[in-house]
């Protein structure tokens, strides 16, 4: 995900006053009107070329690395003992699990200090499956923070040996899938479906269902296509660029790089057959790399 936006994206007011303040990060929610289809004109800006791993660089990325982890294990540490004393009231545990989320996330984007533009703002509280594309760790500190209140996330049953974050996961009542097992898999989608219907939920999914290794879009896999069939919530795509390049796979170390999330308008899935599963991927697939700068979009 570069001057404060206002809208509904800076989740959880009373820290943003001070984070914002604190901070030489600057976030800008571009305006709806100026908002464009950057196809193909966005080198300079989607490109981070500049890879100084001296010393200073290293120490400064380390600190900041640190003092996340920090960071997360104190918030998630208070937020687990709130979900113990909800464990009676389900709904309300997923609602404290997004306001950790937009809290936590909010907070350790801006110990990164990287630049943040935001687009598609007016797309952001959508009763909705959101989906974004997944290539960095950053990718999921701008998820927790930008989905909005009333979202539950999808993940592989073994997040539960995450220590305190896996566990924190599983208090937050959200929902989980046996991947090793197509049978329970499926089984897991459609149990998440009528979750989702029965508590008035929307849905945060990474469609590729793995971290791209190099930025570059990867295939996606069915189960958001089945997860819209079974609850008709129409489908917002998150596009995020440059995360990538300001947090690589396997590395520790962080980059200025600039990051984009860019929302872009529902889909409405109300219509969809489940005899066309495979090309509402594709679609949807095709979609993402329209807007994804060129060093994102997959190889031919």
């Amino acid at each position: 995900m570069e001057n404060t936006g206002g809208g509904a994206l800076l989740r959880n007011r009373r820290f943003e006053s001070f984070l914002n303040t604190s901070s030489g990060q600057n976030v800008e929610e571009t305006p709806k009107t100026l908002v464009k289809d950057e196809l193909g004109e966005r080198p300079r800006n989607d490109v981070y070329t500049d890879d100084d791993d001296g010393w200073v660089s290293a120490i400064i990325s380390s600190i900041r690395i640190v003092t996340c982890f920090v960071s997360m294990m104190v918030t998630t540490f208070v937020w687990a003992l709130i979900m113990v004393v909800l464990i009676p009231w389900p709904y309300e545990r997923i609602r404290q699990g997004n306001i950790y989320g937009h809290v936590t996330g909010r907070m350790l984007m801006w110990i990164l200090g990287n630049p943040i533009k935001i687009e598609g703002a007016e797309y952001s509280n959508e009763r909705a499956i959101y989906i974004s594309n997944h290539a960095s760790p950053i990718d999921i500190f701008l998820i927790m923070w930008l989905t909005p209140t009333g979202t539950v996330g999808i993940a592989k049953k073994e997040i539960i040996w995450y220590p305190l974050f896996g566990q924190l996961y599983v208090l937050a009542n959200h929902l989980r899938i046996d991947r090793s097992n197509p049978a329970a898999a499926i089984e897991s989608m459609k149990e998440a479906a009528r979750a989702v219907l029965k508590n008035n939920l929307s849905l945060i999914i990474f469609p590729e269902g793995t971290r791209s290794k190099n930025g570059r879009l990867l295939p996606f896999k069915k189960g958001f296509v089945h997860l819209a069939l079974q609850s008709g919530l129409p489908i917002v795509p998150m596009v995020l660029t440059g995360t990538h390049l300001a947090w690589r796979k396997g590395s520790l170390h962080v980059r200025p790089a600039p990051l984009t999330v860019k929302y872009l308008p529902p889909i409405s899935t109300e219509s969809w057959k489940p005899d066309n599963v495979d090309d509402y991927v594709k679609m949807m697939h095709k979609l993402y790399a329209e807007h994804l700068p060129e060093n994102q979009r997959p190889l031919p």
